[in-house]
């Protein structure tokens, strides 16, 4: 077995290094007091190949694979989720469903577009009362002449108040099965589609909104696929994505880690430095104890993924796993700041918000478990 990324992987990973240090770092701690997006660098994501990592060279994308999607991931949330989590929603949640089952025509209209950075996406899943049971979706698509009119709402998109569409969730048969739920593209801004900008503890810089559609009319050529019927597209987009939030988290974990360890190694207490006490050298020990778990964990879901072979419990516990570990992390990192961890001078505060959202988003760490405990068919 060889455990060993590619050379393609490492050069991968230090433009992306690069790119973050250059672009994203001068920005984050602005952009998360501010709350908002510089939405320009979805431009600079796609004349860069980094919308496109994860998607085939023949469809417009830079012909990567999973693993490659990970690493870019992982880096980018090492400076700041925030920013990662917009490229995310774009790159994969909202567009990977057109890539995966649109028409052609649609492919053209609205992915190869979004891959270059010249439209913004959002996926339009979760609802104000359902949860997390996307068989239980609220919103109604009502078949009419030419096509269809929506009524519903949405909440915590990430990307709605920047976007100019909307790949969105809806249900077009009254059955709780997986034949009633449809996707549309929805363009934007619409009079019937209200976008109200949300104010959040975690990934500020990213800009999530609430949805309320008011008998919008969406014509047969947005309906995704041209069919009806298109919820297991959504599946296949959550379990991959799960691996790739993973990476996400493993990335935050990093970050709050090398924070935690410059300071150990140069913050003096009495006669030494505070690394040199066994309290905080334990603390940083186990801290890489748990990314280290994490990084194996997550490279061999993207690994999975790149076999055809990631099934839905694997995913669950990358995610888990990845998660959790992102979210105590970067708690230890801030007790081993001690009063210099709640100030935003550093950025470990921001970690641990941020690792907040990801025990909760992408399914929560209780519908992980739940997964998992099916495959153990007890």
């Amino acid at each position: 077995m060889d455990f060993s990324f590619s050379p393609e992987h490492e050069a991968l990973r230090d433009t992306v290094r690069r790119f973050c240090a250059e672009h994203i770092a001068p920005r984050a701690r602005q952009a998360d007091d501010s709350e908002s997006f510089p939405r320009e660098l979805f431009r600079a994501w796609g004349e860069l190949g980094l919308i496109g990592v994860r998607y085939p060279e023949a469809d417009g994308g830079s012909g990567f694979d999973k693993v490659s999607d990970c690493i870019v991931r992982e880096e980018m949330s090492r400076v700041s989720q925030a920013f990662a989590s917009a490229w995310s929603a774009h790159s994969h949640l909202a567009i990977w469903p057109i890539w995966r089952a649109g028409t052609v025509a649609q492919q053209q209209r609205f992915f190869a577009p979004a891959l270059a950075g010249e439209r913004v996406a959002a996926f339009g899943l979760s609802e104000p009362d359902v949860g997390s049971n996307i068989r239980a979706l609220q919103t109604r698509a009502t078949k009419v002449e030419g096509g269809y009119r929506i009524r519903g709402s949405k909440l915590y998109i990430t990307n709605a108040p920047i976007a100019d569409f909307i790949t969105l969730a809806a249900r077009t048969k009254p059955e709780r099965d997986a034949a009633a739920i449809s996707l549309f593209l929805v363009e934007l801004p619409d009079p019937a589609v209200q976008i109200d900008k949300l104010d959040k503890e975690g990934i500020r810089a990213s800009e999530t909104g609430l949805i309320h559609i008011d008998d919008l009319f969406v014509p047969d050529e947005c309906l995704l696929g041209g069919r009806e019927g298109t919820y297991p597209i959504i599946l296949e987009c959550l379990s991959e994505n799960r691996v790739g939030v993973a990476a996400n988290c493993l990335g935050m974990a990093r970050g709050a880690m090398a924070v935690a360890l410059d300071y150990a190694r140069t913050r003096v207490v009495g006669d030494r430095t505070i690394g040199r006490y066994q309290a905080i050298a334990h603390k940083l020990a186990d801290m890489a104890a748990e990314i280290e778990a994490a990084h194996w964990m997550v490279y061999h879901g993207a690994w999975r993924v790149d076999q055809g072979t990631l099934d839905a419990a694997t995913a669950a516990r990358v995610k888990l796993i990845a998660s959790e570990t992102a979210l105590r992390v970067s708690e230890q990192a801030i007790r081993i700041l001690g009063g210099a961890g709640i100030m935003r001078d550093y950025p470990v505060g921001r970690f641990h918000r941020d690792a907040l959202v990801y025990v909760i988003g992408e399914g929560t760490s209780e519908i992980q478990r739940n997964i998992i405990a099916r495959d153990l068919e007890l």
